[in-house]
Parts: C-alpha cells; sequence; structure tokens
C-alpha cells in the first residue's frame, strides 16, 4: 500500500518580477491557488495553501493553510513546513506559477509514483532538469532535506539529482510552463484563448 498523499499548493511568493500576486491570478474563473487546490482534493488526502504568516487571514477559511515557519522561507522552506506538519506522508507541491498545469498531468504523476525513490518528479521541459515543484515527495525526503537546509544547500534540483529521484516526462509539457513576468502572462493568455476559441 502506498504512503499517504497530502497536497501543498505553493502561494507564498512575493512574486516581485511579475508585480501582482501569481497565487491571487485569476486564469480558471477562481484564484490560482484555488484552482490549484481543487485540483489536489482530486488526489489527495488534505490538502493546504503554503503562505507567508501575514497572507494566512486573506486566504478563503474553506481552504486549510501552512503558515511558513522559516524566515525569508522560499519553496525550499515551505516544503520543509509541510514535512514538520506531517512526516509520515507524501507531499504533492505544487506551485502557483504554473497556470496551464491540469488534472491528468497530476494523475500521471500520481500513476508514476516510486514510493522507493525520495521523490517522483516531472522532467522540465525547457532545460530536462527535474521539476521540484511539480512533484511528489516522499517522507524519505525530509531528514536529506533538514540535513541540506542546516547546509544551507538550497538547491531542490540538485538533491533530486543527486538522490537520483524518479523523474518522467509529463504527458502535457505546456502544462509545466511557468510564468514570471507580464510577457508571460501574455503568453499564457493567449494559449487559453485559442483553447477556449478551438
Amino acid at each position: 500500500m502506498k504512503t499517504a498523499l497530502k497536497g501543498l499548493v505553493l502561494a507564498g511568493g512575493k512574486s516581485s518580477r511579475m508585480g501582482e500576486s501569481k497565487a491571487r491570478m485569476n486564469w480558471h474563473g477562481k484564484e490560482q491557488q484555488y484552482y490549484l487546490a481543487g485540483l489536489l482534493k482530486v488526489c489527495c488526502e488534505e490538502v493546504f495553501i503554503s503562505c507567508r504568516e501575514e497572507q494566512v487571514l486573506a486566504i478563503d477559511l474553506n481552504y486549510k493553510t501552512l503558515a511558513d515557519k522559516y524566515e525569508n522561507a522560499g519553496p525550499f522552506e515551505a516544503i520543509l513546513t509541510a514535512f514538520e506538519h506531517d512526516p509520515n506522508c507524501g507531499w504533492l507541491i505544487i506551485a502557483c506559477d504554473i497556470p496551464l498545469m491540469n488534472l491528468e498531468t497530476l494523475k500521471h504523476l500520481l500513476d508514476q509514483r516510486d514510493t522507493s525513490k525520495i521523490a517522483t518528479v516531472f522532467e522540465s521541459p525547457v532545460d530536462g532538469l527535474p521539476e521540484p515543484l511539480a512533484a511528489i515527495w516522499e517522507p524519505e525526503s525530509y531528514s536529506l532535506l533538514k540535513l541540506y537546509h542546516q547546509k544551507e544547500h538550497l538547491s531542490l534540483r540538485k538533491i533530486l539529482l543527486t538522490h537520483q529521484a524518479k523523474t518522467i516526462k509529463a504527458p502535457d509539457a505546456g502544462a509545466l510552463i511557468n510564468v514570471n513576468t507580464p510577457e508571460d502572462v501574455k503568453r499564457i493568455r493567449e494559449i487559453l484563448a485559442k483553447r477556449s476559441s478551438g
């Protein structure tokens, strides 16, 4: 029997390059953080939105939150916070900056999950490297993450490569396109407009 799985939407970023919160952008009729939480609820026993302490009160009460326990927290610390909340389950991590993520892609990740590895992750269609923020991190990764964090070696990709995480291709590479700039936003809106008209 596979280890239990919980979901985590990463919504704590400051989106400085974007100029507006990526978690609150509306691509699919609701804020992206809630859209992703809805997808994760289909796949996971329990779902949380990861955020900064000062963001908690701004999040809809229908959604559970996990506030970062670390100062100047980034995705690494958000994953650590999740494991500190529950170290005995796997965590399906999805960042808010991939607006084309869909249920088919998440289900493919679940189907390919290998609990004997520290993680099962998608391969980036851009550079072929593992995508740590579209991934299932297993309980065995927790002690490694703690160790690397203590040493201030904060590259999640390097951990995945060094410890031979299972890396898979997404059935729809477009689901992994991320948005960081207003130019990226324009590109995604064009893709979504084509899909809705087609």
